[in-house]
């Protein structure tokens, strides 16, 4: 640790879903992680106990709600109830992941809305704050009655390109969907390059049909972004067409690496040349392949604690030429 954080009341806390990203951020917060055991009883049952005084601390809690998802929300909600019995000044969540964030409208008649309803509970558990990186959909923003700082991936995983020479008029940052074009504009505003968008049609969950490209790929690098990728049937269709369609190389990026079900089998076998993920949910070892390559985003969310901490604006963060 180069250089440690003065304010004696700021903790960071981290719960079981991501340590390796918790230590990260902590480090460039400058302040150690906090005490806590997080344990299970035989019947499992989670039983939290916090191992230092927290009254009157500004608190922040590490917790991505990936696989297991419920186990993780779990210990969250236990978290923060503990941390408002301690008498904590402020709760703030840091969930680099927001799980159930797909379930964010009714798209068919007597389905929930379980985005929203993970926000009820995190908000009457006594959450004060929630810090978040690339929402499925933005509009959970609203969910929430609490500020909501919500950071993007797309600068971090333009500096990986940009540093890579992936840049200008021979590159092209590709949508997988309609839903993604302002993701992929994003991206391309920081390497100065054209956009495309693959229009495909989903004719049931996890199955994707690719029908056809806007935008001129032709002999041209393609970068494809979305903020996750899960079974990785999407993106892998989506570079098959971008081959097809005359693409002389298909990298793929994503901020969450959710990679479930077959997923590393299809990214393996696909067109996809390289694929750059970040941490913010923990890859485990047995799950790295030589096509992905991992970016942190601990450095991103510990310079945002620090800003809100201080009262400082988090926009600069998403300005390009941050570096």
């Amino acid at each position: 640790m180069t250089e440690h954080y003065s304010d004696p009341k700021l903790k960071i806390f981290s719960l079981n879903s991501n340590r390796p990203l918790a230590e990260k951020i902590a480090n460039a917060v400058g302040v150690e992680l906090g005490k806590c055991s997080v344990k299970k009883f035989s019947d499992g049952e989670i039983q939290i106990n916090i191992e230092e005084s927290i009254r009157g601390s500004h608190v922040y809690v590490i917790q991505s709600t990936s696989n297991p998802v419920n186990d993780n929300l779990m210990e969250l909600l236990i978290m923060i109830d503990a941390l408002k019995r301690a008498s904590a000044a402020t709760i703030n969540v840091v969930m680099p992941y927001y799980g159930y964030a797909r379930q964010d409208r009714k798209a068919r008649s007597r389905e929930p809305i379980t985005a929203k309803l993970v926000a009820n509970m995190l908000e009457k558990a006594g959450a004060t704050r929630m810090l978040t990186l690339d929402l499925h959909a933005a509009q959970i923003q609203g969910f929430f009655d609490i500020p909501v700082d919500h950071l993007m991936g797309a600068p971090l995983l333009a500096d990986y390109f940009l540093d890579h020479g992936y840049v200008g008029d021979d590159t092209v940052v590709v949508s997988p969907d309609h839903g993604g074009v302002t993701r992929a504009r994003k991206l391309a505003e920081h390497l100065k390059a054209p956009i495309a968008i693959i229009d495909k049609r989903r004719p049931r969950a996890n199955v994707a049909e690719v029908m056809n490209i806007i935008g001129d790929v032709k002999g041209k690098r393609c970068i494809l972004i979305d903020d996750m990728i899960d079974t990785a049937g999407t993106i892998t269709l989506g570079a098959s067409a971008l081959k097809e369609a005359g693409a002389t190389e298909v990298l793929a990026c994503c901020t969450h690496a959710v990679l479930s079900g077959p997923a590393l089998e299809r990214i393996e076998d696909s067109a996809i040349e390289h694929l750059v993920v970040t941490d913010s949910i923990c890859l485990s070892e047995d799950r790295r392949i030589d096509k992905i390559t991992e970016i942190s985003v601990g450095g991103l969310i510990g310079d945002a604690i620090k800003r809100i901490h201080e009262n400082r604006p988090v926009s600069p963060l998403f300005e390009q030429n941050r570096r």
